[in-house]
């Protein structure tokens, strides 16, 4: 009987990962399938199971080509993976070791756009209540793009056509590969920091998606939206859309948009000036007409064809006033006349020398006081009586109580 050989754990799973390692189709494989269970860990490994319908493959994705992925893997994504199938001895647990990671049906740039355009979004990057107006007369604009590109000469040169009294600064940046984005990035933040400009045109010409990538880096997209200094972005054609375009102030179609945008048109401004002249000259010319009008016809003006006429006119107001003033008070003193002899009449009636007239005296006690009574004086006592004419001084030598008048 053959005797068998008999393996420890660890020899079989060396055996099998032998080979499996062994294998070239096993060593530059791809595999198609939805991500699930997908985990980053601290140490920038990235664990994560690939399935369909029937069966599921554990995967693991190391720090060194996950810092190369253009996306942000997500479960329940579609994804090919391209890598090696081996054993992990430690548990005899055999698995995919992915080198590159691709979105199915789209590319990874286009996911990865998706992705950031959503995050930015959500965190109000893209607001409209954030946009700054661009200024109407911008005193310098700055360009932040390549210097070595057709599209700063076309920018510059349209500046200058447009509007000459605006100065031109070039930050020239890298608009291409890795070192892109920290250059654009910092120089938007240079420009804010000195204040060197009045808006930023920071964009490059068309190309791939490939060569605009650098406009779709959170980085970019982040020093726009703090820029206190209004931004245009500029990048590519007509069609091209990126990160940048949504966060902007404003968005142009094309680099040389961006500078006609940015500046007025000096020719424009001139037309304007001239309608404007025109306007204000017709304007005049009209006010002018009416006021030779309304000359004309004050001239017609009796005041001014006879200037003696509004004296004239005023003193026979005068005469008239003062005719009504004299008629006026010769009434008012009729009647205070017509009264006073009322009164005088009323008091006359009342006086007591109209009594004595008709034959009555009065009299008085030495001191003056009328007498009322004879009771009031004393026989042989003096009293005075006084008549319509003159006075008498008699001595009272009887005095008669009998009958009382009642007056």
């Amino acid at each position: 009987m053959e005797r068998r050989t008999i393996f420890t754990v660890s020899e079989a799973n060396g055996l099998i990962k032998k080979l499996l390692d062994g294998a070239p189709q096993l060593q530059e494989i791809f595999v198609r399938g939805e991500l699930s269970n997908y985990k980053l860990y601290p140490s920038g490994h990235h664990y994560f199971t690939l399935k369909d319908a029937e069966g599921a493959m554990r995967c693991v994705m190391f720090r060194g080509n996950a810092s190369k992925l253009r996306f942000r893997p997500e479960n329940g994504m579609k994804v090919i993976a391209f890598g090696r199938i081996s054993v992990f001895p430690r548990d005899g647990a055999y698995q995919l070791y992915v080198s590159e990671l691709t979105a199915e049906g789209v590319g990874d740039l286009h996911v990865a756009f998706e992705q950031l355009k959503e995050k930015l979004y959500r965190e109000g990057l893209f607001d409209p209540a954030h946009k700054k107006p661009l200024p109407r007369y911008p005193g310098t604009v700055a360009l932040v793009t390549s210097s070595a590109g057709a599209a700063v000469h076309d920018m510059i040169r349209i500046l200058n056509a447009r509007w000459p009294l605006t100065k031109v600064v070039l930050l020239p940046v890298l608009v291409q590969g890795a070192e892109a984005p920290p250059e654009i990035a910092g120089a938007i933040r240079y420009v804010n920091r000195w204040r060197i400009a009045d808006v930023i045109i920071t964009g490059r010409g068309g190309g791939s998606i490939e060569d605009l990538w650098a406009f779709n880096d959170e980085r970019v997209a982040r020093a726009i939206y703090d820029s206190a200094i209004p931004v245009v972005s500029a990048v590519g054609h007509e069609p091209d859309v990126t990160i940048s375009d949504f966060v902007a102030d404003v968005r142009a179609s094309t680099p040389s948009n961006a500078a006609e945008i940015a500046v007025p048109d000096q020719k424009e401004l001139r037309r304007r000036l001239t309608v404007t002249a025109e306007r204000m000259e017709q304007s005049e010319s009209a006010r002018l007409k009416t006021l030779r009008k309304r000359v004309a016809e004050l001239a017609k003006k009796r005041v001014l064809t006879d200037p003696t006429a509004f004296v004239s006119d005023r003193r026979m107001l005068l005469d008239y006033t003062q005719k009504n003033l004299v008629s006026a008070a010769e009434r008012q003193m009729a009647e205070r006349q017509r009264k006073y002899t009322a009164l005088c009449a009323s008091l006359d009636a009342l006086s007591p020398l109209k009594v004595l007239g008709r034959g009555y005296a009065v009299a008085r006690t030495a001191d003056g006081q009328i007498l009322k009574s004879a009771a009031e004086a004393e026989p042989g006592g003096k009293i005075d009586v006084t008549l319509a004419q003159g006075k008498l001084g008699c001595v009272v030598e009887t005095r008669t109580m009998e009958g009382t008048v009642n007056g």
